[in-house]
């Protein structure tokens, strides 16, 4: 039916077999009628007016539907046509892509001219699907475009028909490499055949290239975060020595005096008053010290955390820049570059000394400016001006006097890097956007810097004042913040009337609203810059008005601009006036003589210093202060309760062993390497092991949760540790028992989570269901993710809850993602056959094993662990990428290297290797990561040339 005048859908009944039905250019607006035609399978309805898709209930057989040229806003009420192959909805006003899911049999989609902005996975299930046309539409993101790599058989694809406009992301640079990338079962693109394996090809290679390039610049970032955590180590071991040596002279004495107080070397009262008040005051200096010391640490912390954050901004700015194939770039400034100067400068401008008089901040500094190269967000802006200016009576003139660069207000409550990276894709939430997240229908701005901090001061004070923040010693704890400048078209504005809500509809007409700020004590400065319109606070209703263009980094200087930093309030006195102090303390009444040092025992010695006459009556023996390294003779002691070994020169603890009845152990001031040794001390409940060298968390704490069943007190601080965030929990998690922990109360919930965590930090059937996945096919998407993690975070699940175990489900694994799991041993890997791809990084495991049977391995990651030896790889021929980055390497194992004929990708940097002997070896080698190892001889660079 192709004349006018059908303006219902009537008369149908009288064809129940149709199977064809054709309605061109009539006024219809409802489908009707279809009840009684089962039959049918191919349904034209076009440049007709429906609203909606209904009417389709009864026609299951149908497998053609044509609805293209009407006014449908949604698709819908298709869940029974699981046999439709063809689909044309295009030239509709479809805004999301839904309602597909159960039409599994789908061959052909045509969505073309519609205001579609977002693909997402709302195509995942059409996996038959061949034929897609997108074209005409809002697409501007890459990464929407990848999500199509999940459509197996997708042959043709639209993105730019002639018949239609392009998509904005077709105007972008790389389009085409990008798509047949991710999509390499292509045969035509838009109106080209891609088909050829050449074509192909160069698409790959020209992805790998890229892949390598940003990987190299990650690798960079990393390390140049490794250099300055070295540098911070020896700056707070510089710092730390003088607080250190002050708190070893004044415990030593402390121990002393309690020592002489203990065993009541004095009667008499006024001796017993000095004896006291010595006591206190070391423990005052004591305390002063330990407070230095924390500071240290905690200036240590920060520093560290905001280096740390700084390259993990800088690796999701090169990741953003790889996802998107170049099109949005993030270009860090110097003081050469002219627009470096113009940000400072218009930071500056907007500042003000006397907004911030009450923290006493008295001038600003800036670190780092970040220029915003997107494309996409950029042609956005220049259409909708271009658009503002056609349909306006707006010369360019009146358009640039419009034109403001403001500071983004940014909801502190919210994670502040997500919000940045989030603008720097995709650009800013719509109003409905910021609606739903329950704030104002508009996007706030202000062009004075107080006003955009205001809110991150009062939250970071209130903070503060709560003890949530590591910057609570700082006497500016938003010393550091960052701010978005964005070109913003104000365009019609009018100030915000009292009372009323800041959304569009309460001001039409207008783009922006504001709301003037008055200034009070503006100080004249070299701020007077700032003499521009009053200070404002704007609110824009339309996102595609602004355009993020810079991110500035600055600091907050205050009144003494030489000690800016945490360290100040403890570095503002003379040193050498802390060690008279010091000095003046240790020698008040009573003064200790120094007494000789004991250099080994007997039982005379043993005798004489526990003042007792039998050996078996010693309950307490004191031997700090002296020169011991073993102390075999104690052995017969079996009465001990309470032995003091402090400031001696052991490095283990082996002959305290079996002691049925001691209780206390002090063996604080050492060089104890290990607790390897410690034997039989069943009643052991207090053991101090302060200020040693340990290092070994995981094994000693072994040692203790084996030999030390009763114990309830354990301190020890000011270790080495090798991962100190991770001592804690791991002492919790497996000495149960334990009442205080360095000092620090355990409390109920923080045991339980330590139990839960300590549970988890072993390789079963719990592990493997968890963190494991069967696909079989590598992803493809422009990650530097290893296969591993990308395959765990983007895959369901495949073990449902409660749903029951086939016999050999771990023979259907292909992916195992183990990362920071606080792993020690690699167990309970041998039925994983089909394994392909494994990533245990982040965790304690010194050796690597269990692999044998993993014969189909692709790709093995194990970074940051303890591992000396590659041995135990000498099986996995089908290896091709391994990385061992951040273990204790000292050579690479030419016989593992041996079996190792597969692999092309090795990455072992920041281990200890010496020499690149034997890497000749690996003939199929294509990429080589060594860099932070100790390879000091041109010569090694001959085994490279011989690889190439």
């Amino acid at each position: 039916m192709f004349f006018s005048g059908f303006p219902r859908m009537i008369g149908l009944s009288f064809f129940p077999r149709l199977s064809q039905l054709t309605i061109i250019g009539q006024n219809i607006e409802h489908i009707d009628g279809l009840e009684c035609c089962p039959l049918l399978q191919e349904l034209w309805i076009v440049q007709c007016h429906l609203t909606e898709i209904s009417g389709l209930q009864n026609c299951l057989q149908l497998e053609k539907l044509y609805l293209y040229e009407n006014k449908i806003s949604e698709i819908k009420n298709l869940d029974l046509q699981v046999h439709l192959e063809v689909l044309w909805i295009n030239n509709n006003c479809i805004t999301k892509i839904k309602g597909l899911d159960t039409l599994l049999d789908l061959k052909e989609l045509n969505l073309a001219d519609n205001i579609i902005e977002k693909i997402g996975h709302s195509l995942d299930p059409n996996v038959n699907l061949q034929k897609l046309n997108l074209s005409g539409n809002k697409i501007s993101s890459f990464k929407e475009l990848s999500q199509l790599a999940r459509l197996p058989r997708l042959s043709e694809l639209a993105l730019k028909d002639p018949t239609s406009t392009p998509n904005p992301v077709c105007l972008l640079c790389n389009y085409d490499t990008h798509i047949l990338y991710h999509v390499p079962s292509l045969q035509r693109l838009d109106i080209y055949d891609v088909s050829s394996k050449q074509i192909k090809e160069a698409a790959e290679s020209a992805v790998m290239k890229k892949m390598m390039y940003y990987n190299m610049r990650v690798r960079t970032a990393q390390r140049k975060l490794a250099e300055t955590r070295l540098s911070l180590i020896e700056r707070k071991k510089t710092l730390s020595q003088s607080p250190e040596e002050c708190i070893k002279t004044l415990t030593r004495a402390l121990k002393f005096v309690c020592t002489l107080h203990k065993i009541g070397i004095s009667q008499d009262p006024a001796t017993e008053h000095k004896v006291h008040a010595k006591i206190e005051a070391l423990r005052k200096r004591l305390k002063l010290w330990t407070r230095r010391l924390d500071e240290i640490h905690i200036w240590y912390e920060r520093d560290l955390a905001r280096a740390t954050n700084r390259m993990e901004y800088t690796v999701q700015f090169l990741l953003m820049e790889l996802e998107s194939v170049g099109n949005i770039r993030l270009e860090e400034g110097c003081s050469t570059d002219p627009w470096f100067t113009s940000c400072c400068d218009l930071l500056l401008s907007r500042f003000s000394p006397s907004d911030y008089k009450t923290y006493g901040i008295t001038d600003i500094r800036v670190n780092r400016v970040i220029r915003i190269h997107n494309s996409a967000l950029r042609l956005c802006f220049e259409d909708k001006i271009h658009r503002l200016l056609a349909s306006e009576d707006l010369s360019s003139q009146n358009y640039r006097r419009q034109l403001e660069y403001l500071f983004y207000i940014v909801d502190p409550e919210k994670c502040e890097k997500d919000e940045t990276l989030q603008i720097l894709q995709e650009g800013f939430k719509t109003t409905e956007q910021q609606k739903a997240m329950g704030k104002e229908g508009a996007i706030p701005f202000s062009n004075s810097l107080s006003l955009n901090e205001q809110s991150r001061i009062e939250y970071t004070l209130r903070q503060t004042s709560q003890g949530h923040t590591k910057h609570s010693m700082d006497t500016i704890p938003f010393r550091h913040g960052q701010v978005n400048v964005s070109k913003v078209f104000v365009g019609r504005s009018m100030p915000i009337r009292d009372g009323e809500p800041v959304d569009r509809s309460n001001y039409p007409g207008v783009y922006s609203v504001y709301r003037s700020v008055e200034t009070k004590h503006r100080s004249k400065t070299h701020t007077d810059l700032e003499s521009s319109p009053r200070r404002r606070q704007w609110f824009v209703f339309d996102h595609e008005l602004v355009l993020p263009e810079y991110i500035i980094y600055y600091e907050y200087i205050t009144q003494d601009k030489d000690k800016p930093t945490l360290l100040s309030h403890s570095t503002d006195r003379d040193p050498s006036n802390d060690v008279a102090l010091d000095k003046e303390v240790l020698n008040r009444e009573p003064v200790l003589k120094p007494q000789p040092k004991l250099l080994s025992l007997d039982d005379k010695i043993l005798l004489s210093v526990a003042r007792a006459n039998v050996l078996s009556q010693i309950t307490v023996l004191n031997l700090h202060g002296n020169s011991l390294s073993n102390i075999k003779e104690i052995s017969s002691l079996t009465a001990l309760r309470h032995l003091t070994v402090s400031f001696n020169e052991f490095t283990h603890l082996d002959d305290i062993s079996h002691m049925p009845n001691l209780e206390f152990l002090d063996a604080s001031f050492n060089h104890l390497v290990t607790l390897e040794g410690l034997r039989g001390l069943g009643q052991l409940k207090q053991l101090d092991v302060r200020w040693n060298k340990l290092t070994k968390v995981r094994e000693d704490t072994a040692v203790l949760r084996k030999h030390t069943p009763a114990l309830l007190k354990l301190d020890t601080r000011y270790n080495p540790w090798n991962r100190p965030e991770a001592v804690r929990m791991t002492i919790l998690g497996h000495l149960m028992n334990l009442t205080h922990l360095d000092d620090v109360l355990v409390a109920e919930e923080e045991a339980a989570e330590a139990v839960q965590m300590a549970a988890g930090s072993k390789i079963n059937q719990a592990s493997l269901l968890a963190h494991s996945r069967t696909k079989s096919d590598r992803p493809r998407t422009l990650s530097l993710l290893s296969t591993a993690q990308l395959l765990y975070h983007l895959s369901p699940s495949p073990w449902g809850l409660g749903k029951e175990l086939d016999q050999d489900w771990t023979a259907k694994i292909t992916t195992l993602n183990l990362d920071n799991k606080r792993i020690s041993k690699m167990i309970n890997l041998s039925k994983l056959v089909n394994l392909r791809w494994a990533s245990f990084n982040d965790n304690e495991i010194s050796k690597v094993e269990g692999l044998d049977n993993c014969l189909k391995l692709e790709e093995l990651s194990l970074n940051n662990n303890s591992i000396c030896t590659l041995s135990g790889l000498t099986r996995l021929h089908c290896l091709n990428k391994l990385s061992v980055d951040g273990n204790r390497l000292t050579s690479l194992d030419v016989s593992t290297l041996d079996g190792l004929s597969s692999l092309s990708f090795l990455s072992a940097e920041n281990n200890c290797i010496a020499s690149l002997h034997g890497i000749q070896r690996l003939r199929s080698l294509l990429e080589l990561y060594i860099g932070s190892n100790q390879i000091s001889t041109s010569r090694d660079i001959y085994c490279l040339k011989v690889s190439i």
